[in-house]
């Protein structure tokens, strides 16, 4: 068994939903923080999760974040099976940038 920590950085260039991450097989993924920040302008901020074992996708946070700000849309660790996935939605475009800090633990 092995730990590995890792980043995924995020740039939304869409109004989309945004898919940033994805478990990997034989894998339990720790989520520590997912830390964005907002360049300009207030905007609206989701991330979503989705279970694949049960094919059901989960708003975790909403946050508006204002102007030059940064926020942790993990408000503690999140626990992520092989498959699930993580998406964010912006409400702009091309203002929102950041980083997910995975602890993965393959199996």
């Amino acid at each position: 068994m092995a730990n590995t920590y890792k980043s995924y950085f995020v740039d939304l260039t869409t109004t989309s939903k945004t898919l940033i991450y994805t478990v990997p097989a034989n894998t339990t993924a720790l989520v520590k923080t997912i830390q964005l920040t907002n360049e300009s302008g207030n905007v609206n901020v989701q991330v979503y999760v989705t279970d694949t074992s049960a094919s059901v996708e989960y708003e975790i946070a909403h946050i508006t974040m204002a102007a030059r700000s940064t926020d942790n849309f993990a408000f503690g660790t999140i626990v992520l099976e092989a498959g699930d996935l993580i998406n964010i939605q912006a409400a702009t475009a091309n203002r929102v940038t950041g980083v997910i800090s995975v602890l993965e633990i393959n199996f």
